[in-house]
């Protein structure tokens, strides 16, 4: 036999509530439908909608960078600080190119200069003329494929390649001096993040 629990009886003084209206009952429903969307739904839209344009601004940089190669101009000075490139004055045909990856960034440089800002150029990085190797090319294959540099014409040519300890940069550098006086520097200068 099962014990069965007395029924507590409602208190006399209140009065019994009639039964709610189906169509009360719908519209308080609804308007609590509507609160979860626009509490949950309106968040999880604007996240979905900010995070599409983000990729689609990230690829459209990555187009216009990789699609443009060398930019002609100065590198900015932080650039130029941080990749330990010191650009003489009233250096010619300046160009440069950047990119960068979770495992390498890389500055790309070219620019025209006459032998005392070789020098000049050579001492601010720590090295100098004598380091420069004859016929040595220390740029390679890839790094000229990404900027479309050919060290093919006439020359002579010369490099050498200024290795630091990391967090510094490593530069790798051609100079042509094919026009006497005026010698061309190509600089491919990467570092470590």
């Amino acid at each position: 036999m099962t014990a069965s629990l007395p029924r507590q009886a409602s208190p006399p003084d209140e009065p019994r509530r009639p039964p709610e209206d189906p169509r009360r009952r719908f519209r308080r429903r609804a308007l609590t439908l509507l609160i979860i969307v626009l509490l949950i739904g309106v968040p999880a839209g604007y996240l979905v909608i900010s995070a599409n344009q983000s990729r689609d601004s990230g690829k459209d940089k990555e187009k216009k960078y990789s699609a443009t190669g060398l930019t002609e101009g100065w590198p900015s000075r932080v650039q130029r600080r941080l990749y330990q490139v010191p650009i003489p004055g009233y250096s010619t045909d300046v160009a440069y190119y950047e990119t960068n990856n979770w495992k390498t960034s890389r500055l790309y440089v070219q620019f025209g200069t006459t032998e005392v800002g070789l020098v000049r150029f050579l001492q601010g990085i720590g090295s100098s003329r004598d380091d420069l190797k004859a016929d040595d090319i220390t740029i390679g294959a890839r790094d000229q494929k990404v900027v479309g540099w050919e060290f093919t014409g006439p020359g002579p040519w010369s490099g050498l390649v200024h290795k630091q300890k990391d967090p510094a940069p490593t530069q790798d550098i051609v100079v042509n001096r094919s026009e006497p006086g005026h010698p061309m520097v190509y600089v491919v200068s990467r570092t470590i993040p």
